[in-house]
């Protein structure tokens, strides 16, 4: 610790402080020796797991504070122990064995993160139950609004006209199908592995009269057998795991149909491929992978499709975190009424953790254009900014699908 103000209180009253002095100061207490000897043979995991069983409390700061003064002092000529280093070639090593996932693991996965309840993504999500990262012209951009900037976009980039057969891959709470099929006018097929993601979706479809065009269902996207005009996965991908990265773009091809268009919006790391955080695979999402745009491209490639555009979105999911965290704060009492503190911990450390990876850790977006044909979009991006204009008047001429709740409290960020 050469950066920021530290003060640890250690498992026997031991006070060490640290650091240079500056900033906003944080204080740590190990309440358990147990707790010391995990943090410093394998931080990645232990941290995590010892602040959601309170074996760790934070006195002043916040675990996000705490969290971004690790990265602070990162990589200023403090080599990790070799124990560390030993255990990130470890979980690299098995990172295969984790992401095996049949289709029956991969609906157990799902559920295990998305079967929560949905009042438990309520109480932090914007009304339309947006869970992947916004689109931020600014930091002070609200975040219902910059979820709806990200729906805008990514529809500008699948260029569609009424009519249009479209595939949502992990369809979600159904907020992005549902501005499909009532904005641009599309068919709507939207896949999920999540029961109460799909009771959400078909019941908002159901409310905006659009059960004619919206198809929500319960279904891996392996055994589809249809093929579409356009398909979008926003957010889905991280959960695929590496072992499975050939079949989905392999599927993906099949589905699309010659002259189609397909988007996928995936976090990604900017660095070379790793393995998953210890503290995510084991508590968050199980068998998931934030893969390395190498990783991505090689199965592209493998694919049959092309890439027909990469935007790297950097800091937009900071900010979409950052509005998340707060809201969860606001309304912690009320998730700790629905689960306990325990996971109150665990939570809050998830989303702390992530805000801080995408400012500081090497975490991005990227949003990939692909098509079977390189003249299957426009030469030049220069249609994105008509087509989003042609959305925004769109939105105003047919409306925008309402909340998933119409009674959802204000949104606090």
């Amino acid at each position: 610790m050469t950066k920021g103000s530290l003060t640890v209180i250690s498992s026997s009253g031991e006070e060490l402080v640290l650091g240079d002095g500056t900033g906003a100061p944080v204080k740590v207490r190990f309440n358990t020796a147990r707790a010391e000897r995990g943090t410093a043979t394998d931080p990645a995991l232990k941290v995590g797991e010892y602040y959601m069983e309170g074996e760790i409390d934070l006195l002043e700061g916040s675990i996000y504070d705490f969290i971004m003064l690790g990265y602070a002092n990162a990589g200023r000529g403090l080599m990790p122990a070799m124990w560390m280093k030993a255990f990130e070639r470890l979980r690299i090593v098995a990172r295969r064995l984790h992401q095996i996932n049949t289709l029956p693991k991969s609906r157990g996965n799902v559920q295990r993160h998305y079967d929560l309840s949905a009042e438990l993504y309520r109480l932090f999500l914007d009304p339309d139950m947006q869970y992947s990262c916004a689109y931020f012209p600014t930091p002070d951009t609200p975040l219902a609004e910059a979820q709806l900037l990200k729906k805008r976009h990514i529809a500008a980039k699948l260029d569609l006209s009424d009519g249009c057969e479209v595939l949502d891959i992990g369809c979600g709470w159904g907020g992005m199908g549902l501005y499909l099929a009532r904005v641009a006018g599309a068919n709507l097929t939207g896949v999920t592995l999540s029961d109460e993601q799909l009771a959400v979706a078909q019941r908002r479809a159901a409310s905006e009269s659009l059960t004619e065009r919206v198809d929500f269902r319960i279904q891996d996207y392996r055994e589809i057998e249809a093929d579409f005009d356009r398909i979008v996965s926003v957010g889905m991908f991280e959960h695929v795991g590496i072992n499975h990265f050939d079949t989905f773009f392999h599927k993906s091809a099949e589905m699309l149909r010659h002259d189609g268009i397909m988007l996928l919006h995936t976090i990604g790391r900017a660095d070379p491929p790793g393995a998953t955080n210890p503290f995510l695979q084991r508590y968050i999402f199980p068998g998931g992978y934030i893969p390395a745009l190498s990783e991505i491209m090689r199965s592209v490639e493998k694919s049959g499709l092309v890439v027909t555009d990469i935007e790297v979105l950097r800091l937009h999911y900071a900010e979409t975190l950052k509005a998340w965290r707060k809201n969860f704060m606001a309304r912690r009492e009320a998730a700790k009424e629905i689960y306990d503190e325990a996971f109150c911990r665990m939570w809050e450390f998830y989303l702390a953790g992530s805000e801080a990876s995408f400012r500081e850790g090497g975490m991005v977006v990227y949003q990939l254009q692909l098509a079977h044909r390189v003249d299957s979009v426009p030469v030049t991006r220069d249609y994105l900014e008509a087509a989003e204009g042609r959305l925004e008047e769109l939105e105003s001429q047919r409306g925008i699908p309402g909340p998933a709740w119409p009674e959802d409290p204000p949104a606090l960020d």
